[in-house]
């Protein structure tokens, strides 16, 4: 059998686990991805930095030197440009709380409410980042720019996909199924340019 690293993936977000072991297997990646749930002794890392990848960093760091593992690690958002670049890293808690992805999305709505069509610019932005316990760091974004509709449309993905349409496209991603919105998506692409840069496991790291 091919050998393949066992990587953590240094989330608690259910959403994200399946989604990520889908575009790693796809994109031709040798690698069995378990999350967070398999280590419960390791604590949530707090999100403290300013940027998509000091938070994707941090998490992967503090991940691979608690599991001994090489450890993969996304922080990702929304991008707004009548909001000047927000919500960004706070994507995830713009209601106060988080967690919450109704709240947040409305909240978003209702803070644009009255821009116009043509200024509704936004993206979705993914920092994905890889951390093995030698030190090795691996660090590649994914964008996809796109505009905001004034209402939620599609029962898809989560988070804020109701509510965006990719450049070139009529629907939002939640309209999508699974498989289109990977093709496109900023998770999609960060983390098929993270596949293509695993390097080969070690002996130790391998597994049949």
């Amino acid at each position: 059998m091919t050998s393949a690293y066992r990587i953590v993936l240094a989330t608690h977000n259910q959403h994200k686990v399946p989604e990520i072991r889908r575009i790693l297997s796809e994109a031709g990646a040798a690698v069995e991805l378990v999350s967070l749930a398999e280590f419960p002794d390791v604590d949530d890392v707090v999100e403290t930095g300013l940027t998509f990848t000091e938070n994707a960093l941090l998490k992967a760091r503090a991940v691979a030197a608690a599991t001994g593992l090489p450890a993969l690690a996304d922080d990702s958002g929304i991008s707004v440009a009548a909001l000047n670049g927000m919500p960004g890293v706070f994507s995830g808690r713009w209601c106060g709380r988080h967690g919450d992805d109704g709240a947040n999305l409305q909240l978003l709505l209702d803070q644009i409410r009255d821009v116009p069509d043509a200024h509704r610019q936004a993206a979705f932005v993914c920092v994905a980042a890889l951390v093995t316990p030698d030190g090795t760091e691996i660090v590649e974004e994914g964008r996809v720019p796109g505009t905001l509709t004034r209402e939620r449309r599609g029962d898809g993905g989560f988070g804020y996909d109701p509510i965006f349409v990719p450049d070139g496209d009529t629907r939002t991603t939640a309209e999508m199924s699974a498989a289109e919105k990977d093709a496109i998506s900023h998770r999609g692409r960060a983390f098929r340019a993270i596949a293509r840069e695993i390097p080969p496991p070690s002996r130790d790291e391998a597994f049949a």
